[in-house]
């Protein structure tokens, strides 16, 4: 085995190993995660996204030869990578029209042994290129952008107001990290309001409202809401200049709290470069599918009161929320959020070796640590 393929192996495998991980972590019922089981449930599926990603990159490699990662930074592969799965994915089915079926390729390969005595490397490729496509037309992956789902429809009483919980993904470019966001907005909408909500304030239970919905539930909303959350996605704009501007855009959308779920960096021994001291020690760790570290981040902010809608004789001035900002807290206050958290997962054997060499402290401060072992996670190390 080449290097470079042994290199790929063992990243591909130990970031398995991780987005397994971390797929316990959100279904064990004593994580901080679970308490708030809708979030767990959608990160879930996209950590599957994530999976299927990584095992169509992992297959990619039969016939192609490149697959870059951000060594130095996020520890995921680069944009690029992104890209060219969303675009395979898109023209799977008219690639695999041209690619002889499994058994036939199987025998041509047979045959070629047979005649020439040699391995028929390009059959081989051609093979390892249709189980691409055919997994890769076949599942979820993790897009560039995956367009946003509405997946809790309620009533404010207080207000009066349908109230959504919309999700979506993106894979920043610059930052090559995918992200997960969760909107939870009301709709002053005039129409939506009439339809689903009763005299006595309640969800009108008559209305079938089939969930998940793809896109806003609100159908007038739903393209300029799609198109909003694809162009303010970034990593590089903070949670309270999203709400801000989705505050701004929709009169009749009042967002209520944003959740942004950054993953990563993630950390692999004799890969990543992202952090010498983390480095140094994971590659002393026996096991290679243990010498991992993942890392994320989970930012909130949340509307402290919403300020009425204002008219006058020549003016008018549209209901406008007031975001918190923890102004006392400064890493809150550069983020742009009303709070936020730093979480961990880290392999037994993996926190052990970094305990033993004294680094536990400095690499794991500010914080929440996960300990997985034995297919279990112990948090609150």
């Amino acid at each position: 085995m080449s290097p470079a393929i042994d290199a790929a192996t063992r990243y591909f495998d130990a970031i398995s190993a991780a987005l397994t991980g971390l797929d316990v972590f959100l279904r064990d019922d004593r994580s901080p995660m679970y308490r708030h089981d809708l979030v767990a449930k959608v990160m879930s599926e996209y950590i599957a996204r994530l999976e299927n990603s990584f095992s169509c990159w992992r297959n990619r490699l039969g016939f192609m030869d490149s697959f870059r990662i951000s060594r130095a930074e996020s520890g995921y592969p680069v944009f690029q990578n992104v890209l060219e799965l969303e675009n395979d994915r898109r023209t799977a089915d008219k690639r695999l029209a041209a690619i002889p079926a499994p058994d036939v390729l199987r025998a041509e390969m047979a045959d070629f042994i047979l005649r020439q005595r040699a391995m028929p490397d390009a059959l081989r490729k051609t093979m390892a290129e249709r189980l691409y496509l055919e997994e890769i037309a076949g599942g979820e992956t993790f897009a560039p952008f995956v367009l946003p789902q509405t997946v809790r429809v309620t009533v404010n009483p207080k207000t009066r107001r349908p109230l959504y919980v919309v999700h979506w993904g993106a894979f920043d470019g610059s930052a090559n990290m995918p992200m997960v966001y969760m909107v939870t907005l009301e709709d002053s909408s005039e129409d939506i309001v009439k339809t689903l909500v009763t005299n006595d304030g309640r969800l009108n239970e008559r209305v079938a409202i089939p969930l998940p919905v793809d896109g806003l539930l609100n159908p007038d909303l739903a393209r300029r809401f799609d198109d909003f959350a694809e162009k303010n996605s970034s990593y590089s704009l903070s949670p309270a200049t999203i709400g801000t501007n989705l505050d701004k855009d929709f009169e009749a959308l009042h967002p209520k709290q944003i959740r942004r779920v950054v993953l990563g960096p993630f950390y692999s021994a004799g890969i990543t470069e992202n952090n010498s001291v983390v480095s140094e020690v994971l590659s002393k760790v026996r096991r290679a599918d243990n010498a991992w570290l993942l890392t994320w981040t989970v930012q909130e902010i949340f509307s402290k009161a919403e300020q009425p809608a204002r008219k006058g004789l020549f003016s008018r001035q549209p209901a406008r929320e007031e975001f918190h900002i923890n102004t006392d807290d400064l890493e809150a206050a550069r983020m742009g959020v009303s709070s936020y958290e730093k979480h961990a997962l880290v392999p037994h054997e993996a926190y052990q070796a970094l305990y033993a060499a004294g680094e536990a402290d400095s690499v794991f401060g500010g914080y929440k640590v996960h300990i997985i072992s034995n297919g279990q996670v112990i948090s609150d190390v």
